[in-house]
């Protein structure tokens, strides 16, 4: 059926293109051209279609060609934790939000992981690139972020950021639980 179609399809457009075209002007000095003659009418001749033929590709030696390697998206440039800054204090604080910045923006597929003290937090699973520690624990702590691609690959790292918590004694005078 397709065949049928295509054939009677060329045959309409060959038709068409063999056509004779008339041209003529109106009363009013309007140009008009019609493959139907009309009083006065002149024949047109239409040149044939422009065609171009394409020159031969020139074959590569040694085989046939290998298809280029899916680009490689660009490193990370940098990663960084932008919050809490390096030797930040706490006071008082239930919990503490944490901010680590790429560059490039973290692509798709890669995850941000971090550790505490080396150890990983949220038992390593990655929940995108802001954070929320909480319960904070008295003391000097260290904190670091890792970018691993989907493969597990370490794409980037930052630097330890160092910060501390202070939290009054129940049995300090000062503490505004007490009273």
């Amino acid at each position: 059926m397709r065949r049928h179609l295509f054939t009677l399809m060329s045959l309409t457009c060959s038709l068409a293109l063999a056509a004779t075209v008339y041209k003529w002007v109106d009363e009013k000095g309007v140009v008009h051209y019609s493959d139907q003659p009309h009083p006065n009418a002149q024949v047109v001749s239409v040149p044939a279609a422009q065609t171009y033929k394409a020159g031969e590709m020139p074959v590569a030696p040694g085989g046939p060609a290998v298809p280029p390697a899916p680009a490689q998206p660009p490193p990370y440039q940098g990663c960084a934790i932008a919050q809490p800054t390096d030797d930040q204090t706490f006071t008082n604080a239930d919990s503490l939000s944490v901010i680590v910045r790429t560059d490039p923006a973290l692509r798709p597929g890669d995850q941000i992981f971090l550790m505490l003290d080396g150890q990983p937090l949220n038992g390593g699973v990655a929940t995108g690139s802001q954070f929320t520690l909480t319960p904070l624990d008295r003391g000097t702590h260290t904190l670091q972020a890792v970018v691993r691609d989907s493969a597990g690959g370490l794409m980037c790292q930052t630097p330890g950021v160092t910060y501390n918590v202070h939290q009054p004694s129940i049995l300090s005078p000062a503490n505004p639980r007490r009273h």
